[in-house]
């Protein structure tokens, strides 16, 4: 049994609290919540309150006054099931709107405690977590954007750290792999996990499936590593002071003890995700020497802690000061602006307007960031090892951000890291003063897509450049063909997947992408040439999602709808119908989302009318069905693609304009 009320590393505040009562308070409030609710995870907080304790006491720089502080430290709690530590913490720091009446209601609807941490900065949230590997990869984006940060703005005004609590769950994902290894690259030295080696899973013993040595893992990605007793709060002390003079990120294996106290569950996997139970609670306070009432913090242990909360008020005191005198600072917070936004993307469609230049929207894409990337210095981007043919990059701007340049540049190399790519975008973003982007093909969504839903979770901006969007990339096959990409990923909530058909529309769905702070965008990008259909007026028809690019009567026989590289196809059949007397409304879909969100008048006005109806895009129909009804016909793929010249593939699958036309005719009879 654990000598848990040992009295060990008198703290600065009230020196007759030990931290470890201080410690005691989090493990008493993570029981009691989760008793209460009859749901939780109690191991995990009881665990790790050592650790957190000498974090918070000693190293963590904020300000519960101002959880938005820019310069604050950031915590990310990535094994999320352990929410109550992090709730508990804040509750006992003073964050105003996490009340003892808020830890009572855990996981209750509407309670600011849910179940796994869901983005709150007022409650010193910092980011959602729950998935594994989510919050450690995005740590990495974190701690990148103040290494950005701090080389525009200096240690004055961006100098903190980014500290992780992550468990066993967290190594084992892959996408910790994908982000760590990255981390150790740039030299990522203001980025600290503190690893709660507790080995234990949800199955039993972490021996049944992870016996690797994680350290040595860490140490070949260049990351400084280190092993202590998790319990040990002078050990724990010294690392994380260690971690801090190091030149690159830093693992601090902590040794702990899941459910520390509970007299007959500490240590096992009993303690991990389920009430302890009244009978091992009672255990657990005596061993514990914790006498108090379930939810009940003496006001001398809870005066300690708020003096916790109020440690760093002359440091933010003083930040506040210099910021204010550092006008473009503030602005680089305060998000893109929103004139020269505008401005460079009029003359961006002025440009496909004049030229009416026949190019793949990758292409368009590429040439549209010619005009953003120069006047929009926060627009920071990249590509998983596919540069070239995502065309993220902009000439005069390829030098890529690395520790060896002293993190200067606009464009990151992420190597072949899809999905560490994207959660490393959701932590900028997140992190602030940064407005992140990356390319990829659009089939490897498939790999970035549990950072993609939680980023629309969170409502995080993120733009993903995800071209070559259909067969219509040709010989390289079905592996590379994305069929029902486009439906998977206009089912994700808060989720905005645009398709342009040219370079006007390419330009528009870049402004409302950039416009658009509370979510993040696909940028469905053709390797195929395109001709200009769209016409370059100064208000953004795209905006709507869909709109009528042309129509013989207000009255139509037939709508055609169609996205991307279809609506040229479309186009053709549209001329060969009107050619053959019949009236013809043609509407080019660039974002369904956005279509949806549309009045219903809109809507009607386009979709209620007893017209034919013909969708007709390079991929599965699942997500036009509330379109076209159950008697619309779908021009599309019905199975996966194949390895041929595009051309041959579009003849092959029958998307052609000549498939249109006979698909009306039948429908006519």
């Amino acid at each position: 049994m654990s000598n848990a009320s040992q009295q060990i590393s008198e703290n600065n505040f009230s020196p007759e609290i030990s931290l470890k009562i201080m410690a005691n308070a989090i493990r008493a409030l993570a029981m009691d919540a989760v008793q209460k609710a009859n749901s939780g995870h109690p191991g995990m907080p009881m665990g790790m309150a050592d650790v957190a304790t000498v974090l918070y006491s000693k190293f963590l720089k904020f300000n519960p006054k101002d959880p938005a502080w820019a310069d604050r430290d950031r915590l990310i709690l990535s094994g999320g099931h352990g929410s109550m530590l992090l709730y508990a913490l804040n509750y006992l720091t003073g964050y105003a709107p996490m009340t003892i009446e808020e830890i009572k209601n855990f996981r209750q609807l509407h309670s600011k405690t849910p179940g796994h941490p869901e983005i709150d900065i007022e409650c010193g949230v910092e980011m959602t977590t729950g998935p594994l590997g989510q919050g450690v990869a995005s740590a990495t984006g974190f701690a990148l954007a103040e290494r950005i940060l701090n080389t525009r703005f200096d240690d004055t005004l961006v100098d903190h750290y980014t500290y992780v609590m992550a468990g066993d769950g967290d190594m084992q994902e892959g996408i910790s792999h994908e982000s760590c290894s990255f981390a150790g690259h740039q030299h990522l030295s203001k980025l600290i996990v503190l690893y709660d080696d507790n080995s234990i899973s949800i199955d039993g013993d972490t021996s049944l499936s992870f016996t690797e040595d994680v350290c040595q893992r860490f140490d070949s990605y260049g990351w400084d590593t280190q092993k202590i007793d998790g319990h040990d709060m002078q050990a724990i002390e010294h690392a994380i002071a260690h971690a801090k003079t190091t030149k690159t990120p830093s693992l601090i294996a902590c040794k702990t003890k899941i459910g520390y106290g509970a007299p007959t569950k500490e240590g096992s996997a009993s303690a991990h995700g389920a009430p302890l139970g009244t009978e091992e609670i009672q255990g657990a306070r005596q061993n514990l020497g914790w006498t108090h009432a379930p939810f009940e913090i003496p006001e001398d242990i809870l005066s300690a802690w708020r003096a916790v909360g109020e440690q760093n008020l002359e440091c933010y005191t003083a930040w506040t000061a210099r910021s204010q005198n550092a006008p473009e600072f503030l602005s680089t917070l305060s998000g893109l602006d929103q004139v020269t936004l505008e401005s460079k993307i009029q003359e961006a469609k002025d440009f496909f307007g004049e030229e009416k230049p026949q190019k793949a929207t990758r292409q368009t894409s590429g040439l549209t960031l010619e005009y953003l990337i120069p006047a929009l210095p926060s627009m920071i981007g990249g590509s998983a090892d596919l540069t070239g043919s995502n065309n993220t990059i902009v000439k005069g701007y390829e030098e890529g951000i690395q520790a060896e340049n002293g993190y200067s540049g606009r464009y990151i190399y992420y190597g072949v890291r899809e999905h560490g790519m994207a959660a490393i975008m959701n932590g900028m973003s997140i992190h602030g003063g940064v407005m992140p982007y990356s390319g990829t093909f659009l089939q490897f969504s498939d790999y970035a897509r549990p950072a993609i839903r939680l980023a629309a979770l969170m409502g995080t901006q993120v733009i993903h450049v995800m071209t070559h969007d259909s067969i219509g990339l040709g010989e390289d096959g079905p592996t590379h063909q994305p069929v029902e990409h486009l439906s998977a990923l206009r089912a994700i909530p808060n989720c905005y997947t645009y398709r342009p058909c040219d370079g006007v529309e390419t330009a528009e769905c870049w402004e409302i992408a950039l416009k658009k702070t509370n979510a993040p965008a696909i940028m469905a990008l053709t390797r195929q040439g395109l001709p200009t259909l769209a016409p370059a007026t100064t208000s953004n028809a795209s905006a709507k999602g869909a709109y009528i690019l042309c129509e013989t009567s207000n009255d139509p026989q037939v709508t055609l709808f169609a996205s991307g590289s279809e609506v040229f196809i479309a186009k053709e059949a549209y001329d060969t119908l009107v050619s053959d007397g019949i009236t013809v409304r043609l509407i080019s879909v660039p974002c369904m989302d956005l279509f949806w969100e549309q009045d219903s008048a809109y809507i009607e006005s386009l979709i209620c009318n007893n017209s034919i109806k013909i969708a007709v895009e390079a991929a599965v129909r699942q997500s036009w069905d509330r379109i076209l009804g159950a008697h619309g016909a779908f021009i599309g793929m019905t199975g996966f693609g194949g390895s041929a010249p595009a051309s041959d593939l579009y003849k092959h699958f029958g998307i052609t304009a000549e498939a249109i036309v006979e698909t009306v005719k039948k429908k006519q009879k």
